[in-house]
């Protein structure tokens, strides 16, 4: 196709890159607040798999607040109220929702579910637009400042022309490298392979971590299915996928007995999806016209599953910022956008620094040690320690409800 000769232009305030949960959150927000605002999306539909499922007590606060948490209540989902960690001497809970108030849980959603239900919500604005299979391909600057993106669909070549575009493209965002913007590399031990299992009406229905020498598994119960995390060293996956699919059956079947009769499930490698593991962050967020949020700005560990979460405050600190200003049909100032990154990165730094203390002093270790294929025995302080419920509401506060967690003030 000549994208040349169908270039077509469109006019909006705010031009979202990225149609994920900060995406489709700042979207919605500013349609509510009667922004005119357009998303763009990649893909033809949401619906990708293993991507992060956790919708922690925060963001359902803000589901409370902007009014659909009922709504957001009527998707099929499981609740979780306590994490635990499989030890050779039985399963522990490490982590204690029970506490936290108004939410006293995190509810299991796919996040494709998740991800349609805000973007139902925002089309109920005649101001938003979210156009699908519509890919941002570079920034268009005018002097120094981001004025729009060029973008490629099916129907041809796009000029979106914006006030303000913000980058939420994900951790291999095209906005971000388009920028030029300067990330830190906080470094990641390990990567994950993310695969499902069915589920048994006889297999317990809590969520649960497999934690042994040389290996790491999370198995988080889906009704009808398990979808698991087997956590590997950084790298190995390409010596693995070379193997037998047999022998990483096997494998499996040997760290999680009771899924051993299940692992011909696995019919190809293609049934195995990868993610890269990535810890980082931008030294800046925006320059002007153009603001990074989610994890765009910081990509983080899977450790605690805040992802989202972070993305999803992200999104209201974005909104609370922008919206006045382009309410009153004025461009953003950089003073505006740099309170985004000074609200922001405070929580982010506080969450990636304890993710990266835990990859370091405990999955590094572990995955370099020896493996017997038996799940580690629990230390006997640890086991003490974790008899106390506020000891165990200590990493849900902080994963849970994160630092500094954000309203919604438009």
């Amino acid at each position: 196709m000549d994208y040349q000769a169908s270039e077509r232009t469109i006019t909006t305030r705010c031009c979202i890159a990225g149609g994920g949960p900060a995406g489709m959150m700042l979207g919605l927000l500013l349609a509510r607040a009667g922004v005119k605002v357009t998303v763009l999306e990649k893909h033809p539909d949401f619906l990708r798999d293993f991507r992060g499922d956790t919708v922690h007590p925060s963001t359902l606060e803000i589901l409370r607040q902007i009014g659909l948490k009922r709504r957001f209540d009527e998707i099929p989902q499981q609740r979780v109220e306590q994490i635990k960690a499989q030890f050779a001497d039985g399963r522990y809970p490490i982590i204690d929702f029970r506490r936290i108030r108004p939410f006293p849980y995190l509810a299991l959603v796919p996040q494709w579910d998740f991800l349609d239900f805000l973007a139902d919500e925002a089309r109920k604005y005649p101001n938003f637009e979210l156009r699908m299979r519509t890919e941002v391909a570079s920034l268009i600057y005018q002097g120094e400042r981001v004025a729009g993106v060029t973008a490629v669909s099916p129907e041809g070549y796009l000029r979106v022309n914006a006030d303000i575009v913000v980058g939420c493209d994900g951790r291999h965002s095209t906005v971000r490298a388009e920028s030029g913007l300067t990330t830190v590399d906080l470094g990641a031990p390990m990567d994950v392979l993310w695969f499902r299992l069915p589920r048994e009406k006889t297999d317990t229905t809590e969520s649960f971590g497999v934690i042994g020498r040389g290996h790491f598994f999370a198995l988080l119960q889906r009704g009808e299915y398990w979808q698991i995390a087997y956590v590997i060293p950084k790298g190995s996956s390409t010596s693995l996928r070379h193997a037998p699919l047999e022998n990483f059956r096997a494998e499996v079947g040997r760290q999680v007995t009771f899924l051993a009769d299940r692992t011909h499930a696995l019919e190809s490698w293609d049934d195995v999806k990868l993610l890269e593991v990535r810890v980082d962050r931008l030294k800046r967020w925006y320059e002007p016209g153009l603001l990074m949020i989610g994890d765009a700005a910081h990509a983080m560990s899977p450790i605690g599953g805040v992802g989202i979460n972070l993305a999803i405050q992200d999104a209201v600190a974005a909104a609370n910022a922008l919206a006045p200003a382009l309410q009153r049909g004025a461009t953003p100032s950089t003073k505006i956008l740099s309170s985004v990154q000074l609200r922001r990165e405070i929580p982010t730094r506080v969450v990636q620094a304890i993710q990266v203390q835990i990859q370091d002093r405990v999955i590094a270790p572990a995955l370099r040690a020896n493996d017997d294929g038996h799940p580690l025995p629990i230390p006997p302080f640890l086991r003490n320690v974790l008899k106390s419920q506020a000891v165990r509401s200590v990493p849900a506060r902080i994963f849970g409800l994160g630092v500094l967690p954000e309203r919604v003030k438009i």
